[in-house]
């Protein structure tokens, strides 16, 4: 079993799914986890969990849309734990499968700055704290098929997600190649979390297009999770600018 004993780790969208799921599992590992998310409520309540359990945890309120929240959530981790290892850049929105058309400045301002611009500033800010450890750091983006098709959500949610994928590979390529910070993304694809519930309105043209890829199989955030705690473990040292596609063979 993967073991994270000591190391300091970040995990954004914590409050709930598979950033709650992948939390939990760092913990259960030995990491010192720091649940970062918008929900004050949800964050209390993954904490509580963690440390009934033993674990050693920092709660902050976080939206990674506003660089100022970014800072402070790098800044209170260094503070209370000295250190960043392991940056799980997990938060998330969909876009109502709106297709290019249709898509409001409004919502693409919206769900570049969650999905793409905050992990871009998160793991920038977490790369100038890794760099400079000896033991340099590991930085896992939760992208998404929709990230390597065009037919899995909608228009600047796949935009977003190919960015993530792009960003994933430019650090490997490198601070991977040549540092010591490796980065690899997992590509989820129908996976049992609250996110659905931000679809308001789905585009018709947008969902027929969504339609015509299949049902796809539900995963469990737990199994998103163990794939995390791989990726974030030393079994993974090798693994470097990889995108590890977990949709029970629905794109196969």
């Amino acid at each position: 079993m993967t073991k994270l004993t000591d190391k300091v780790a970040i995990v954004t969208g914590a409050g709930s799914g598979m950033g709650k799921a992948i939390a939990i599992a760092y913990a259960n590992a030995g990491a010192k986890v720091v649940l970062a998310d918008v929900n004050e409520q949800t964050l209390a309540e993954v904490e509580q969990e963690i440390t009934g359990n033993g674990g050693q945890v920092l709660s902050c309120v976080t939206d990674i849309s506003k660089e100022k929240d970014i800072d402070n959530l790098i800044k209170a981790t260094t503070d209370k734990f000295g250190s960043l290892n392991i940056l799980v850049n997990n938060a998330g929105i969909m876009d109502s499968f709106q297709v290019v058309g249709n898509v409001s400045n409004e919502q693409w301002n919206k769900v570049m700055a969650i999905d793409l611009e905050g992990p871009f500033k998160t793991a920038r800010a977490a790369i100038k704290v890794m760099e400079k450890q000896d033991n340099g750091g590991v930085i896992i983006n939760n992208a998404s098929v929709g990230g390597l098709f065009g037919g899995r959500g909608g228009a600047v949610y796949t935009i977003a997600k190919h960015g993530l994928v792009g960003l994933t590979k430019n650090i490997a390529a490198t601070y991977g190649r040549f540092g010591k910070i490796r980065a690899n993304a997992i590509a989820p694809g129908g996976v049992k979390t609250n996110i659905s519930s931000t679809i308001k309105q789905p585009d018709p043209l947008g969902g027929q297009a969504v339609q015509a890829a299949g049902q796809p199989p539900l995963g469990e955030p737990e199994q998103i999770a163990a794939l995390a705690l791989f990726l974030a473990g030393d079994e993974a040292s090798f693994l470097n600018g990889d995108i590890v596609k977990a949709d029970g063979g629905w794109t196969v």
